[in-house]
């Protein structure tokens, strides 16, 4: 299974980062400039440093919105760590598992943790109605950045409303996921979360890679948050932001550009692709 991984990887993937990556066109179009900057009343964590608009979260801790969403555009400028991340998982996503345990939605941008001298590899995930009791299905595409994550803040932000889920960097579309059935689309109300945490088990390299603590300690930085939607139960009456110019749904043909360039030239695991999956669990590949 490692080696069939690791064979689909080199597949798909590009060169490590460096300076000379280049950058994706301009997408030409910037939800993150429509929203305001926002703060959260609530978290939840083992140990949570704030300092005015800019968190610090280290391993095990979290934080969490008070309301929920029905559809929402939800971002934050983040920074990692550098150095040996191997096992730990830095997180910004929806979900609602508290409301749902057992059969719960979600939506992720994980940053998984990798060794010294080895870029970061971002992963997009959806999971639809499941959990962690060997009936979740994730839909899991991984991706290299065209830039260092360690050395500055960037824009990381997931676009949901009832047609289709964006993920976005630096506003730069990177995966739409539209909605083609009710089966395999997240329509229940979620939770906005960030956190940091130990997934040693598979995170880095299916689990070669462990957490280790005399690196630590392993911080992530967050501020800049943004939320623009409806609170959960509003059903349609509001509108979030939309993901393209004129309101409407799907994609200009800028950001299609940007993303095709991004999915050409960074993308380094798709779900679909993958020979080793049953696509049957994923219709939504067929």
């Amino acid at each position: 299974m490692a080696l069939l991984i690791s064979i689909i990887i080199f597949i798909f993937s590009i060169f490590p980062f460096s300076s000379n990556a280049q950058a994706p066109p301009s997408p030409g179009y910037y939800p993150s400039s429509r929203v305001g900057s926002i703060g959260f009343n609530r978290v939840f964590a083992t140990e949570l440093q704030v300092h005015s608009l800019l968190v610090l979260l280290v391993v095990g801790s979290g934080f969490k919105s008070v309301k929920s969403y029905s559809s929402c555009y939800f971002g934050a400028a983040i920074k990692l760590q550098p150095g040996y991340t191997a096992g730990v998982i830095t997180s910004l996503y929806m979900s609602n598992n508290e409301e749902h345990p057992g059969n719960h939605d979600e939506i992720d941008i994980e940053f998984l943790g990798t060794p010294e001298n080895e870029p970061y590899v971002l992963q997009t995930n959806v999971y639809i109605r499941g959990s962690g009791d060997g009936t979740i299905i994730g839909r899991e595409i991984k991706f290299h950045l065209w830039f260092d994550p360690t050395k500055d803040f960037h824009n990381y932000a997931i676009l949901w409303n009832p047609s289709q889920i964006i993920f976005y960097v630096d506003d730069v579309p990177i995966r739409r996921y539209p909605r083609k059935s009710d089966e395999t689309f997240p329509l229940r109300p979620m939770w906005l979360h960030g956190s940091i945490w130990d997934a040693s088990s598979w995170a880095t390299d299916n689990g070669r890679y462990k957490a280790d603590y005399t690196y630590q300690p392993f911080i992530a930085k967050y501020n800049n948050f943004k939320i623009d939607g409806c609170e959960g139960g509003r059903g349609g009456e509001c509108r979030p932001i939309s993901g393209s110019p004129g309101g409407s749904d799907g994609l200009s043909s800028q950001q299609r550009a940007a993303l095709a360039f991004v999915n050409h030239n960074y993308k380094v695991y798709d779900y679909c692709r993958d020979p080793k999956r049953d696509h049957k669990l994923t219709p939504e590949c067929l």
